[in-house]
């Protein structure tokens, strides 16, 4: 398969496209008898023959790219490189880095040099990716894979499963040390790395808003950033 993947089509990205949001959650309401499921990983710290045993270990056959500049200090994770290695291991590679991607072209997605993931997930481009997850997560076992380690410390979660699971998508975390972490502790773990867990003078706010309360702060804090001039920082 070519870098890219044969999992969605290739199509131009239309500013009018159709509302995407509603696609998936039509898709989902279709899945009866079917939860749609996602993992999701991180290869930082893994060698590509540790990475492939993790997918292996978790009856993964399909990886989501969803890294906006698929390239590194470790070759053999560069986007070519990985869609051929998991072309001769029997997984199937896609890369929507342009759909999923946290390092936006489009200027109206950054306030004050700095991406906003709600304006992102706004743009009908976004909302092409998390249809593509939709219409395959009921054929593949998919990986929405990025470099972070941990997955709270990346847009794969703090961006998009925001919203896959909002659209009653079933998630699971991959960890470093092959574990699998159910999204509702990862979003636990997000609240607490917020500072937004109830204490005994402060238990009023229902959890769920606090869940949505630390996705906003911790989106500030790992949003990508540019300088004045519209270049990376």
């Amino acid at each position: 398969m070519p870098p890219g993947g044969g999992l969605c089509p290739d199509k131009p990205h239309s500013p009018k496209a159709p509302d995407y949001g509603l696609l998936v959650h039509e898709k989902v309401c279709q899945m009866n008898d079917q939860r749609l499921h996602v993992f999701t990983i991180g290869y930082a710290t893994h060698t590509l023959a540790e990475f492939v045993s993790l997918l292996k270990r978790h009856g993964v056959n399909a990886v989501a790219d969803v890294r906006s500049q698929p390239y590194g200090r470790v070759l053999e994770f560069g986007r070519e490189a990985l869609a051929l290695a998991m072309k001769t291991r029997g997984i199937e590679y896609v890369f929507l880095g342009r759909e999923l991607g946290a390092r936006r072209d489009e200027m109206e997605c950054y306030v004050n040099g700095q991406a906003v993931y709600k304006r992102v997930a706004e743009l009908p481009v976004f909302q092409e990716g998390l249809a593509c997850l939709a219409r395959n997560a009921a054929k593949y076992n998919i990986a929405v894979m990025c470099a972070e380690k941990d997955p709270i410390d990346c847009h794969r979660t703090v961006l998009i499963c925001r919203h896959l699971r909002k659209l009653g998508f079933s998630i699971q975390h991959i960890l470093a040390d092959g574990s699998l972490e159910e999204h509702e502790s990862t979003e636990k773990r997000l609240v607490e790395r917020t500072g937004l867990m109830a204490t005994l003078f402060d238990h009023s706010l229902p959890f769920a808003e606090r869940v949505e309360r630390a996705y906003e702060a911790r989106g500030k804090e790992i949003a990508y950033r540019r300088d004045p001039e519209g270049e990376p920082l």
